[in-house]
Protein backbone atom coordinates (compact mmCIF):
# COMPACT_ATOMS: atom_id res chain seq x y z
CA UNK A 1 0.00 0.00 0.00
CA UNK A 2 2.75 2.47 0.96
CA UNK A 3 4.65 1.68 -2.23
CA UNK A 4 1.56 2.49 -4.29
CA UNK A 5 1.05 5.85 -2.53
CA UNK A 6 4.73 6.71 -3.05
CA UNK A 7 4.38 5.97 -6.75
CA UNK A 8 1.21 8.10 -6.90
CA UNK A 9 3.03 11.01 -5.25
CA UNK A 10 5.66 10.88 -8.00
CA UNK A 11 2.96 10.71 -10.67
CA UNK A 12 1.28 13.81 -9.17
CA UNK A 13 4.61 15.62 -8.96
CA UNK A 14 5.33 14.93 -12.64
CA UNK A 15 1.81 16.10 -13.52
CA UNK A 16 2.64 19.34 -11.71
CA UNK A 17 5.91 19.62 -13.60
CA UNK A 18 4.04 19.05 -16.85
CA UNK A 19 1.62 21.84 -15.93
CA UNK A 20 4.49 24.16 -14.97
CA UNK A 21 5.97 23.56 -18.43
CA UNK A 22 2.87 25.21 -19.96
CA UNK A 23 3.69 28.50 -18.21
CA UNK A 24 5.60 31.19 -20.16
CA UNK A 25 7.87 32.20 -17.27
CA UNK A 26 8.81 28.59 -16.53
CA UNK A 27 9.87 28.20 -20.17
CA UNK A 28 11.98 31.36 -19.93
CA UNK A 29 13.70 29.93 -16.86
CA UNK A 30 14.32 26.68 -18.77
CA UNK A 31 16.01 28.71 -21.55
CA UNK A 32 18.19 30.40 -18.90
CA UNK A 33 18.98 26.98 -17.44
CA UNK A 34 20.09 25.70 -20.86
CA UNK A 35 22.33 28.74 -21.35
CA UNK A 36 23.91 28.25 -17.92
CA UNK A 37 24.46 24.54 -18.57
CA UNK A 38 25.91 25.33 -21.99
CA UNK A 39 28.32 27.85 -20.48
CA UNK A 40 29.24 25.37 -17.76
CA UNK A 41 30.08 22.69 -20.30
CA UNK A 42 31.90 25.10 -22.62
CA UNK A 43 34.04 26.59 -19.85
CA UNK A 44 34.52 23.27 -17.97
CA UNK A 45 33.54 24.86 -14.67
CA UNK A 46 34.60 23.24 -11.40
CA UNK A 47 32.51 20.87 -9.29
CA UNK A 48 31.85 23.62 -6.73
CA UNK A 49 30.75 25.99 -9.51
CA UNK A 50 28.44 23.31 -10.92
CA UNK A 51 26.99 22.75 -7.47
CA UNK A 52 26.19 26.43 -7.01
CA UNK A 53 24.73 26.71 -10.52
CA UNK A 54 22.53 23.62 -10.02
CA UNK A 55 21.26 24.95 -6.69
CA UNK A 56 20.39 28.25 -8.36
CA UNK A 57 18.63 26.52 -11.25
CA UNK A 58 16.68 24.29 -8.90
CA UNK A 59 15.75 27.20 -6.66
CA UNK A 60 14.47 29.36 -9.50
CA UNK A 61 12.45 26.53 -11.07
CA UNK A 62 11.02 25.45 -7.70
CA UNK A 63 10.04 29.01 -6.78
CA UNK A 64 8.48 29.60 -10.21
CA UNK A 65 6.45 26.41 -9.78
CA UNK A 66 5.36 27.48 -6.29
CA UNK A 67 4.48 30.94 -7.63
CA UNK A 68 2.24 29.34 -10.25
CA UNK A 69 0.57 27.21 -7.57
CA UNK A 70 -0.05 30.25 -5.36
CA UNK A 71 -1.44 32.27 -8.27
CA UNK A 72 -3.79 29.43 -9.21
CA UNK A 73 -4.92 29.03 -5.60
CA UNK A 74 -5.55 32.76 -5.20
CA UNK A 75 -7.49 32.85 -8.48
CA UNK A 76 -9.62 29.91 -7.29
CA UNK A 77 -10.31 31.34 -3.83
CA UNK A 78 -10.76 34.92 -4.97
CA UNK A 79 -11.81 35.05 -8.64
CA UNK A 80 -12.89 38.67 -8.25
CA UNK A 81 -10.23 41.35 -8.31
CA UNK A 82 -9.26 42.57 -4.86
CA UNK A 83 -6.29 44.25 -3.24
CA UNK A 84 -5.29 41.42 -0.88
CA UNK A 85 -5.39 38.77 -3.62
CA UNK A 86 -3.26 41.01 -5.83
CA UNK A 87 -0.77 41.61 -3.01
CA UNK A 88 -0.43 37.86 -2.38
CA UNK A 89 0.27 37.21 -6.06
CA UNK A 90 2.73 40.11 -6.22
CA UNK A 91 4.60 38.82 -3.16
CA UNK A 92 4.80 35.36 -4.66
CA UNK A 93 6.16 36.77 -7.91
CA UNK A 94 8.62 38.91 -5.94
CA UNK A 95 10.06 35.77 -4.32
CA UNK A 96 10.86 34.41 -7.78
CA UNK A 97 12.32 37.75 -8.83
CA UNK A 98 14.57 37.97 -5.76
CA UNK A 99 15.96 34.46 -6.25
CA UNK A 100 16.30 34.99 -10.01
CA UNK A 101 18.36 38.14 -9.44
CA UNK A 102 20.53 36.28 -6.94
CA UNK A 103 20.96 33.44 -9.46
CA UNK A 104 21.92 35.95 -12.16
CA UNK A 105 24.54 37.45 -9.84
CA UNK A 106 25.88 33.96 -9.09
CA UNK A 107 25.99 33.29 -12.84
CA UNK A 108 27.98 36.47 -13.39
CA UNK A 109 30.37 35.60 -10.55
CA UNK A 110 30.95 32.12 -11.99
CA UNK A 111 30.99 32.85 -15.72
CA UNK A 112 32.32 36.40 -16.09
CA UNK A 113 35.95 35.47 -15.32
CA UNK A 114 35.79 32.73 -17.99
CA UNK A 115 34.17 35.09 -20.51
CA UNK A 116 36.75 37.81 -19.84
CA UNK A 117 39.57 35.33 -20.51
CA UNK A 118 38.27 35.02 -24.08
CA UNK A 119 39.18 38.66 -24.76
Amino acid sequence: MAKNSLLKSFVYAFQGLNYAWTERNFKLHIVSMCIAIGFGIYFSISLIEWTVIVICIGGVLALETMNTAIENLVDKISPERNELAGRIKDLSAAAVLIFSIAALIVGLIVFLPYILLLF
